[in-house]
C-alpha cells in the first residue's frame, strides 16, 4: 500500500490536478473514488472536516486538502522533475497566474450555468480573461512557464478536457484555433504529454454528467 492515497472524484478538474503533478513527479498513490455529492464518506469527513470536498492528499496519515495547497505540498516533498521555475521572479510569476486562475474561474465558467442573453454575455466575460490569459500569461511560450509543463499549467489544464465537453453541452464555442490561436496550441501540447493523457476520464461519461449538471445550474437559477 503506498504511502500517498488521493481522494477524489472522477468528473473533477480540481482532483486531476493533483493526480497530474503526482504522475509528472513519478510518485506512486493509491486513489480513492468518492461520492460528493450525495454520500460523503466517513473518510472524507475525517481529513477535510471543514470544506467537506475533494482533493484530498494523504501523506504518511496526514492529510491535505484545496487543490492549489496540495500542488505546493506536493512541490516542496517531492523536488523532482519541478512544477515552479528555480528563479523567484519566475515562481512568483507562476504563482500570479495560479491565482488569476482561481481568482476568475467564475468567469470562466458562466456560460456553463446560463443560457440565452446571460450565456452570451458570460461566453463574452469568459472570453476577455482568456484573452488577457493567452497574451499576458502564455504568450509565445510553449507553456505558461517556458518549455516545460509546470503548475500554472496544471492551473488551467481543465480548458485542455473539460472546456471542449461542456461547450459542446452549452452549444458555444469557448475557445477556436483562429481566436485563440496560441491557446489552442497549448492545449495540444498539454494533451499530448503522456502523465496527462493516461488519467483523463472518459468523454462520453463526461458528457452524461456534465449534462445533468447543466441541468441543475439551470433550474435553480430559475427557482
Amino acid at each position: 500500500m503506498s504511502q500517498v492515497t488521493v481522494l477524489g472524484a472522477w468528473p473533477s478538474p480540481y482532483v486531476y490536478r493533483v493526480i497530474w503533478a503526482l504522475k509528472l513527479k513519478g510518485v506512486d498513490y493509491d486513489y480513492v473514488e468518492e461520492d460528493v455529492l450525495h454520500n460523503k464518506s466517513d473518510r472524507l469527513l475525517k481529513y477535510n472536516p471543514v470544506h467537506k470536498k475533494v482533493p484530498v492528499l494523504v501523506h504518511a496519515g496526514k492529510p491535505i486538502a484545496e487543490s492549489a495547497v496540495i500542488l505546493e505540498y506536493i512541490e516542496e516533498t517531492w523536488p523532482q522533475n519541478p512544477l515552479l521555475p528555480k528563479d523567484p521572479h519566475q515562481r512568483a510569476l507562476a504563482r500570479f497566474w495560479i491565482k488569476f486562475g482561481e481568482d476568475k474561474s467564475a468567469a470562466l465558467f458562466g456560460f456553463f450555468m446560463t443560457e440565452g442573453e446571460q450565456q452570451e454575455k458570460a461566453t463574452k466575460e469568459g472570453q476577455e480573461q482568456l484573452r488577457i490569459l493567452e497574451e499576458q500569461g502564455l504568450g509565445e511560450k510553449k507553456f505558461f512557464g517556458g518549455d516545460e509543463i509546470g503548475m500554472a499549467d496544471l492551473e488551467f489544464g481543465w480548458l485542455a478536457w473539460w472546456l471542449d465537453v461542456m461547450s459542446e453541452i452549452a452549444g458555444v464555442k469557448v475557445i477556436d484555433a483562429e481566436s485563440f490561436p496560441r491557446l489552442h496550441a497549448w492545449i495540444q501540447r498539454f494533451k499530448d504529454i503522456p502523465a496527462i493523457k493516461e488519467p483523463l476520464p472518459d468523454r462520453s461519461a463526461m458528457l452524461t454528467y456534465f449534462k445533468g449538471r447543466r441541468a441543475t445550474f439551470l433550474a435553480l437559477a430559475k427557482s
